[in-house]
């Protein structure tokens, strides 16, 4: 039978950013305060996840938030020769400002403006709802680079992402500017059903979730995300119910998942024991309680 595509159309309908919206502007005031210890520094806040992205559903109420400090850089120096190596650390000039010390520093001022409402998490920096105020996650990054080349300091170049560190020190990178730009550019292609499509994903990961048929925690939004897109655009049209059954089928029996990357194009979708994809279990059991609800709905 399927779900009806009724129920899809309005799992398909983004949630309110009102609350979202303003909840990002009084975060984003507090990291750019005069009185920060990282004030006269360059860096950026900006929005990621969900709300930054436009997929977000009605149930959802987390504002991920970005603060990029772009003074200090971290770097990644796999994929240069020898001689681009040597010519990188001829160049380089070592930063007396620690990714440790400017993590406190940002929590400082949240901590400042919030007090209490703030706690420091193994990756992000909570800070707790609080009125109309929604519950935001910041993320403390530094800017990173994935070298591809570098001559000099004016002759090199490198995809430009964030990086920062967990409790345990691991050093994780990422690349939200080209996920986001890239999925805008996905939407685009697929006439504008890929975001509706992910948000009815994400309220049937919901519903999965509440019938206890899946685990929570194990299908992030982010990775729905970089599931459709994938899907080749011709699979998307007609309806909720073609895209969905279509982009399922190409999944299952088309799809060559050891190849599936993230939106960002930086790393693959499905790989085992990394911080940056989805574990191939968790997507595989994620993928088979979606077809099993429609299934036998």
């Amino acid at each position: 039978m399927g779900i009806p595509e009724s129920q899809l159309e309005t799992w398909s309908h983004q949630g309110s950013i009102t609350q979202s919206a303003s909840t990002y502007s009084t975060i984003k005031n507090a990291l750019e305060s005069a009185s920060a210890a990282y004030h006269g520094k360059n860096f950026k806040v900006f929005l990621q996840g969900s709300y930054g992205n436009d997929t977000n559903i009605y149930a959802e109420s987390d504002v991920d938030v970005v603060i990029r400090l772009d003074d200090v850089y971290y770097s990644d120096l796999t994929q240069l020769s020898p001689e681009d190596k040597e010519a990188y650390d001829h160049a380089f000039v070592p930063a007396t400002y620690s990714y440790d010390q400017y993590r406190q520093d940002v929590l400082k001022a949240l901590t400042d403006r919030f007090g209490s409402d703030v706690k420091a998490g193994d990756k992000a920096i909570a800070v707790e709802a609080n009125g109309n105020r929604r519950k935001a996650d910041v993320i403390a990054s530094m800017q990173f680079r994935r070298y591809w080349k570098f001559k000099g300091t004016y002759d090199s170049h490198y995809d430009e992402g964030i990086c920062f560190f967990n409790g345990a020190g691991e050093r994780i990178a990422n690349y939200p500017k080209q996920h986001s730009e890239n999925l805008t550019r996905k939407h685009q292609g697929s006439n504008k059903w890929l975001k509706p499509m992910v948000r009815v994903l994400k309220n049937l990961r919901s519903k999965l979730v509440a019938d206890s048929t899946l685990k929570a925690g194990i299908a992030p939004s982010y990775y729905l995300e970089g599931l459709l897109y994938n899907v080749p655009n011709e699979k998307f049209g007609i309806s909720y119910s073609d895209c969905f059954v279509n982009a399922m089928n190409w999944i299952q029996t088309e799809a060559d998942k050891d190849k599936l990357l993230c939106a960002n194009e930086q790393y693959y979708l499905l790989w085992e024991g990394t911080h940056t994809s989805w574990e191939k279990t968790d997507a595989e059991a994620f993928i088979r309680a979606a077809i099993k609800m429609w299934n036998e709905w």
